[in-house]
C-alpha cells in the first residue's frame, strides 16, 4: 500500500529532527565569530550587517520593554504578538466597548488609541563596555560595600548617558558580572494603538493552545510610534507626528518553506542555562512544585470573584492570561527537567568542569570560588522559601501602592543620585503611570479574593512573620470569618482606591504618611523597617556573588572554549540573535510534528465556543478558499503557523522572524511543551519555536479586517 504524502511527510520529519537545532542567544557582537556557520546555515545577507545596531536590520528591530517587536514602515509602525499589545487593548475596553472580543482597527491616524500608561519602543542605538569601569577595585570590597559601589556606578553610568534627552540607557550585567555593556536606546514614550485582531484570531486555541502544537494562531498586532513635531521623544500629545525609524523591515508575502534558513532578533528575558547544582535542585524540588499549586488556586479564586461578561472580568483578563501561561511553562518546565535527567546533568557538568579545573593547579582559584557559589546558592534558596508566602501575603494590589510610596517618601530625602533603583526622577514617569493603570487592573473584591486566598496559605507556615501578624491583627486559630471581615475593613476604610488620592501622595513626606488613618498605609508603614533589613540582607548575598560567579562563569568560558564552543551569555533582555532553520520534529516516541499548520486547521478545530471560535468571516473565507495570493503550494493552503528550531524564551515574544535575506516572514510567539525546559538546559530533539507566519496575517488583514491601508503602509514583497 502507497504510504500518503503526509506520513512520508511525517516519518522524514521523525527522523531528521534528533539531528537539527542550534544552541545559542547570541549577542550581536558575537555574530561575526560565527559567520562560517551562519553562511553554511543559510545567511545570504552578510554577517557583518547583523553587528551593527544602527544598520540594517538591526536598526529595525526595537524593545518594548518586555516584548519584542520590529519597525515595518517609514511611518513608525511597529509589529508585535497579540498578546504582547493585548494588555493596551483591555486598558481600552470595557465591558460594553470590548476590543478584546470584537478587535480594533483604526482606519486613520487620528483613531489610533494611545496605549496602556507606561508602554513604551526603545530603539537600541549604541553599545559601549563598561567593565572596567564598573568593577575596578571591587575585589577588595566586603560584600554589601561592593553591592553598594557596583549599584552606584551603574546609576552613574547611567546619568551620564541619560544626560542626552530622550534616551533610556541601562548597563547590563554579562557573564555574572564578570562584563558589563552601557545600552543607549531611544525611548519613545508616546505609542498608540492602531491594530489587533479580535481574541478570537490573535488568542485563538487560548490557554488550552497555548505551548502547543499544532497551532492556529494569529499572534500579531500593531502600535505606532510617535515623536514631537522637531522628532525628539515626547509624551502623548495631540500634535505629535509618527516616528521616523532609519531602517525598516520588508514584509514578505512569498514566505517560507520546510529546511529554510531563519533567524530571530528579538530581546529574551531570562534563562538560567549557567545556573549552579544547588539553584536547579531548589526550582525543581520546591519552587515550582509549589507555584503551580498556588497559581492553580489563584486562577480559579480570580475566575470565581470575577464572572465572564463582568467588568470585574475585563480588569483582569490580562493578568489571567499572565497566569495560565507561568502555570503551563511551569508544568512544561517540571516535565522537561524529569525527562531529561537535568539534576543529574547539571551535577556532571559541574563535575566535568570540576575534573577541567583540576587538570591545572593555576585554575585552582576557578574551584574556590564555585565551592563559595554554591554554599552562597543554598543559603539564598533557603531565605527564598522563608519568605515565599510572605510575600504573597503582603502583594494586595492598595499595599503594594502603599509601600511603593511610603518608599519614595524616604528616598526623596536623599540627592537623586543616590536613591535606590525605581526611586529617581528618571523613575517617576514610570510610578505616576503606575499608579494610574492601576483603576484599570484593580476591583476590590477580586483583590479580596486574592489576598484571603494568600494568607489562607501564610497562616499555614511556621515561618510567619511577627511584625506583619501584629499589623494585621493575625492570630492562631483566627475562624475565616473574622479574616475576612478584617479584610472587609481595609477595603471600606481606604482612600487608595482613588488615582488622584494615590498622584497626590507621590510629594508626601514620610510624617505625613505617617499620620494618614488609611489601613493600607498603616501596615505599609508598619513593615518598612522590616522590608529594609530584608533588603540589606539581599545586598549583602549580592555582594558576594558579584566576587564568585563572575570567577564561576570564567571557568565556563574557558572550559568551553578549550572544546571549541563560543560561550553565549544567559539572556537578559538585551539585544540576541538566533538561527537555524524551518523544521518540525519528534519530541516524543510516535510523535512527530509537521512544520505548518494551514487555514484548514481553524475550522478542523473550530466549535463556536471559545476559545476555538473563529469569527464567521473567517470561517466564509475559508470554507471558500480564498487564498488570495496568500496560498503557498508547498502546504497546499495558507500557511498559519510554523515551527522552527531556534533557542528561544520569555521576551523573545514579538521576534522579527527572518529569512535569508533579511525580509520578514513571522512572528515568534511561543515554544512547544516539550521545550521549555531549554531556559535551563537546552535539548536539540525537543526544541521547537512557534512563529506566525506573514502570510497569515497579511491573509488576515485583507480577507477578515479589512486592514488594506495598513498592507499598502508596508514594504510588503512577493
Amino acid at each position: 500500500m502507497r504510504k500518503s504524502a503526509t506520513l512520508a511527510a511525517l516519518l522524514a520529519c521523525a527522523a531528521s529532527a534528533p539531528l537539527a537545532a542550534k544552541e545559542g542567544m547570541f549577542t550581536p557582537q558575537q555574530l561575526p565569530e560565527i559567520a562560517d556557520d551562519l553562511r553554511a546555515t543559510g545567511l545570504e545577507i552578510d554577517p557583518e550587517a547583523l553587528s551593527d545596531l544602527t544598520g540594517f536590520p538591526m536598526g529595525a528591530i526595537v524593545s518594548l520593554g518586555g516584548c519584542s517587536a520590529s519597525f515595518v514602515s517609514p511611518q513608525g509602525l511597529v509589529v508585535t504578538n497579540h498578546h504582547c499589545a493585548r494588555g493596551s487593548v483591555q486598558y481600552n475596553s470595557t465591558a460594553e466597548n470590548n476590543y478584546l472580543e470584537n478587535g480594533f482597527l483604526a482606519k486613520a491616524l487620528g483613531e489610533e488609541l494611545p496605549a496602556a500608561p507606561g508602554s513604551r519602543i526603545y530603539v537600541t542605538t549604541a553599545l559601549t563596555d563598561v567593565t572596567q569601569r564598573m568593577r575596578a577595585g571591587t575585589e577588595a570590597m566586603e560584600p554589601t560595600e561592593r553591592y553598594d559601589a557596583v549599584e552606584q556606578r551603574m546609576k552613574d553610568i547611567t546619568a551620564e548617558c541619560e544626560a542626552k534627552a530622550g534616551y533610556r540607557c541601562q548597563v547590563a550585567s554579562f557573564y555574572g558580572g564578570k562584563e558589563y555593556t552601557l545600552i543607549e536606546r531611544l525611548e519613545v514614550r508616546d505609542v498608540r494603538l492602531v491594530y489587533a485582531p479580535a481574541d478570537s484570531i490573535g488568542k485563538y486555541g487560548g490557554d488550552i493552545d497555548n505551548w502547543m502544537w499544532p497551532r492556529h494562531t494569529g499572534d500579531f498586532a500593531f502600535y505606532r510610534a510617535y515623536v514631537a513635531p522637531d522628532g525628539s521623544a515626547a509624551d502623548y500629545a495631540e500634535e505629535n507626528v509618527p516616528y521616523a525609524p532609519e531602517h525598516h523591515l520588508k514584509v514578505s508575502a512569498s514566505g517560507l518553506k520546510e529546511g529554510d534558513f531563519v533567524m530571530a532578533a528579538g530581546y529574551p528575558g531570562s534563562t538560567s542555562r549557567y545556573a549552579t547544582l544547588a539553584e536547579v535542585e531548589n526550582t525543581f524540588s520546591w519552587t515550582y512544585p509549589t507555584y503551580v499549586k498556588l497559581i492553580n488556586d489563584w486562577i480559579d479564586t480570580i475566575e470565581e470573584a470575577a464572572p465572564e461578561g463582568s467588568d470585574a472580568r475585563v480588569k483582569y483578563e490580562s493578568l489571567l492570561a499572565g497566569l495560565n501561561n507561568f502555570e503551563k511553562n511551569t508544568r512544561g518546565q517540571l516535565e522537561g527537567a524529569r525527562r531529561v535527567g537535568l539534576v543529574d546533568r547539571r551535577a556532571q557538568r559541574e563535575a566535568d568542569l570540576a575534573a577541567w579545573i583540576a587538570a591545572d593547579r593555576s585554575r585552582a582559584a576557578y574551584g574556590e570560588a564555585i565551592t563559595g557559589l554554591q554554599a552562597l546558592t543554598e543559603e539564598s534558596a533557603a531565605e527564598a522559601r522563608k519568605g515565599f508566602w510572605y510575600n504573597f501575603a503582603t502583594r494586595p494590589a492598595l499595599l503594594s501602592a502603599a509601600q511603593r510610596l511610603y518608599r519614595l517618601s524616604h528616598e526623596r530625602q536623599k540627592v537623586d543620585s543616590l536613591r535606590a533603583p525605581g526611586f529617581q526622577e528618571r523613575d517617576m514617569t514610570f510610578f505616576r503611570q503606575g499608579l494610574q493603570a492601576l483603576d484599570r487592573r484593580y476591583d476590590a473584591g477580586v483583590d479580596k479574593a486574592q489576598w484571603l486566598l494568600f494568607l489562607d496559605s501564610y497562616l499555614d507556615q511556621d515561618n510567619r512573620v511577627a511584625v506583619f501578624d501584629n499589623a494585621l491583627g493575625l492570630t492562631d486559630g483566627m475562624s475565616d470569618a473574622a479574616l475576612e471581615a478584617k479584610l472587609d475593613a481595609y477595603y471600606a476604610g481606604t482612600t487608595l482606591d482613588d488615582a488622584e488620592t494615590r498622584l497626590s501622595l507621590m510629594e508626601a513626606t514620610p510624617a505625613q504618611l505617617e499620620a494618614m488613618d488609611d489601613p493600607f498605609m498603616k501596615l505599609a508603614v508598619a513593615l518598612y523597617e522590616y522590608e529594609r533589613g530584608l533588603e540589606d540582607a539581599s545586598d549583602e548575598r549580592s555582594g558576594r556573588a558579584l566576587a564568585l560567579r563572575p570567577a564561576y562563569m570564567e571557568a565556563i568560558t574557558q572550559w568551553q572554549a578549550s572544546k571549541g564552543v563560543l560561550t553565549y551569555p544567559d539572556a537578559n533582555s538585551t539585544l540576541r540573535v538566533t538561527y537555524g532553520t524551518v523544521l518540525g520534529g519528534s519530541p516524543k516516541d510516535g510523535m512527530a510534528y509537521l512544520p505548518f499548520t494551514t487555514l484548514e486547521g481553524i475550522t478542523e478545530k473550530d466549535t463556536g465556543e471559545d476559545p476555538f471560535n473563529a469569527p464567521e468571516r473567517q470561517l466564509k473565507e475559508i470554507r471558500e478558499k480564498d487564498y488570495g495570493k496568500y496560498y503557498s503550494e508547498d502546504v497546499g493552503s495558507v500557511p498559519v503557523n510554523f515551527l522552527s528550531d531556534l533557542d528561544s524564551t520569555g521576551g523573545n515574544s514579538g521576534s522579527a522572524t527572518l529569512n535569508a535575506r533579511a525580509e520578514l516572514v513571522g512572528l515568534l510567539f511561543d515554544g512547544t511543551f516539550e521545550s521549555v525546559n531549554s531556559d535551563w538546559d537546552f535539548d536539540p530533539r525537543t526544541t521547537r519555536t512557534i512563529h506566525v507566519d506573514t502570510r497569515y496575517m497579511l491573509w488576515v488583514m485583507d480577507k477578515v479586517d479589512g486592514a488594506q491601508g495598513l498592507i499598502e503602509e508596508m514594504d510588503v514583497v512577493e
